[in-house]
C-alpha cells in the first residue's frame, strides 16, 4: 500500500507529467515513422515481386505457346492459385496477388489460356524476411531514441523541477513570517542585470521576483518594527509624567477613570516595546531546570487570574522561568477576559493546556493564529489584542510550541508544549 500511495503520489508531479508527455510523444512520432516507412517499403517490394511474377508468367505463356514443357515456376490451374485471382483469370484479365506456395510466400500472376488458368509465382520470402526485420529493426531504434529522449528530457525537467521546489519552499517560509529567503536564484540562472532576459527562463524570473518580493517586505517589515520600538520608547517618557501627574489628583471618581486609562496606556505602551523586541530576534531565554508543577502553581496564583491547577503527570522541563510565566499569564488573562469560568490549567508532562468555557476562539484565530490589534466585537472589544501575540512570541523564544483550538462541548483551548528537559 505504501508503494502505491508513493507511485500515486508521483504521477501527480510535473515530472512524472513531463516524462509521460514526453513517452508518448515519442511513441506517436515513432509509429507514425515506422507507419509510413513500412508502407513504403512493402509497396517496393510488392512492386518488384509483382514484377518477378509478371516477367515469369509472360516465359510460361510463351513455352506454352510454343508447346513447350513449362517451367518450374509456371503450372495450368495450380490448386495454391487463389480463387480471387483464378476468378480474374477466367473473366478474361491478368493479375497478380500475394498468396503461398508450400509454405512460403509468394507473388501469383495469372491470365486466361483456353477456357482454364495459366499462372506462375515468384518468391516473395526475401521480401517478407526484409520487411520483418525492418519492423524489428525500427521497434528497438525506436525503444532506444525513447529511452534516450526520456532521460534527457528527465535531467533537463529535474533542473526545472528542482527549482521550483527551492522556490516554492521559499514561499512557505515567507508565509511563516520567515523573510530571510535570500538568493532564490540559481547559480545557472543567469545574470541578475540588464541582460537577464538572455539566458534566464521563466522559472528564474519567477525566482527573482520571489526573491524581491521577500527582500521588500523584510524591509518593511524592519521599517515598521523600528517604527513601533520608536513610539513606543518615545512614549514612556511622557507616560511616566502623565502616570505620576495622575498620582496627585484628588480621590474621585473622574481621578479613577483618569488613572485606569493612563495606565492602559503604560501597559500597551510595555506590550509594543515588547512585541518589537520579539520581531527583532534578538531576545535569548535564560534556561535553567525546573519542576513544572510548582511553576504553573505559581503562575496560576495571580489575582484575577487564578485557576484551577491539575497536575496529572509532572516533568522536569528547560526553560525561562519569566518568559513562561508570561505566556501562562497572557493565557491566564485571556481565559478570564473573553471566557467564563471554570477556567483549569491541566499539567501532562511537558504540555500544559489552558481551557475555559466561554464561547471559545473566533474561526481567524483558529486559522491565522493571533493577529496584532484585532478583537472580537462578542467580546466588547476588551483590551487591544497583543496579549496572545505576545503569548506566542515568548513561546518560540523558550523553544515551546502553542497551539490554539476550541473543545467540543464549548471553551477554548490552548495547549503549549515544553521542550523536555533532562531525565
Amino acid at each position: 500500500m505504501t508503494a502505491l500511495r508513493r507511485l500515486r503520489a508521483w504521477t501527480g508531479t510535473l515530472h512524472a507529467k513531463f516524462a509521460l508527455l514526453l513517452v508518448g510523444a515519442c511513441c506517436t512520432v515513432a509509429v507514425v515513422i515506422g507507419v509510413l516507412v513500412h508502407g513504403d517499403v512493402r509497396d517496393q517490394t510488392v512492386q518488384q515481386a509483382r514484377a518477378a511474377a509478371l516477367a515469369k508468367l509472360d516465359d510460361t505463356t510463351d513455352a506454352y505457346v510454343a508447346g513447350n514443357p513449362l517451367p518450374p515456376c509456371g503450372r495450368l490451374d495450380p490448386p495454391e492459385l487463389p480463387a480471387a485471382l483464378r476468378d480474374m483469370a477466367l473473366r478474361g484479365e491478368r493479375g497478380t496477388v500475394l498468396g503461398s506456395f508450400e509454405g512460403r510466400p509468394v507473388m501469383w500472376a495469372a491470365r486466361p489460356a483456353d477456357g482454364t488458368v495459366l499462372a506462375a509465382r515468384a518468391d516473395y520470402g526475401q521480401g517478407s524476411e526484409t520487411l520483418a526485420g525492418l519492423d524489428h529493426a525500427m521497434v528497438i531504434s525506436g525503444g532506444v531514441a525513447i529511452v534516450c529522449a526520456l532521460l534527457a528530457g528527465s535531467f533537463a525537467v529535474s533542473r526545472v523541477t528542482r527549482r521550483l521546489r527551492r522556490t516554492a519552499a521559499v514561499a512557505r517560509r515567507i508565509s511563516t513570517g520567515d523573510l530571510t529567503a535570500g538568493d532564490l536564484a540559481a547559480p545557472d540562472d543567469g545574470p541578475a542585470d540588464g541582460n537577464a532576459a538572455r539566458g534566464r527562463d521563466e522559472v528564474a524570473d519567477v525566482a527573482a521576483a520571489l526573491d524581491a518580493m521577500a527582500s521588500a517586505l523584510q524591509e518593511r517589515l524592519r521599517t515598521e518594527q523600528r517604527f513601533t520600538a520608536d513610539v513606543a520608547h518615545e512614549l514612556r517618557t511622557p507616560l511616566a509624567g502623565l502616570r505620576a501627574s495622575a498620582d496627585l489628583l484628588p480621590d474621585g471618581r473622574p481621578t479613577e477613570l483618569v488613572r485606569d486609562r493612563v495606565h492602559h496606556l503604560c501597559r500597551l505602551t510595555d506590550d509594543l516595546l515588547e512585541i518589537s523586541r520579539l520581531d527583532s530576534a534578538t531576545e535569548r531565554a535564560d534556561l535553567d531546570s525546573y519542576l513544572l508543577g510548582p511553576l504553573v502553581r505559581s503562575a496560576a496564583r495571580v489575582p484575577g487570574q487564578e485557576a484551577e491547577v491539575r497536575v496529572v503527570r509532572d516533568a522536569c522541563v528547560d526553560t525561562d522561568r519569566r518568559r513562561l510565566e508570561r505566556v501562562l499569564g497572557n493565557l491566564l488573562l485571556n481565559a478570564h477576559r473573553h471566557g467564563r469560568p471554570p477556567v483549569t490549567l491541566t499539567v501532562d508532562g511537558p504540555v500544559i493546556t489552558i481551557r475555559d468555557h466561554g464561547a471559545g476562539y473566533p474561526a481567524y484565530l483558529l486559522d491565522q493564529g493571533p493577529q496584532r490589534f484585532r478583537t472580537e466585537p462578542a467580546a466588547g472589544h476588551k483590551g487591544h489584542g497583543l496579549g496572545l501575540t505576545i503569548a506566542a512570541g515568548q513561546a518560540r523564544t523558550i523553544g515551546a510550541r502553542l497551539e490554539f483550538s476550541n473543545a467540543p462541548d464549548g471553551g477554548a483551548v490552548s495547549t503549549l508544549t515544553l521542550p523536555p528537559g533532562p531525565a
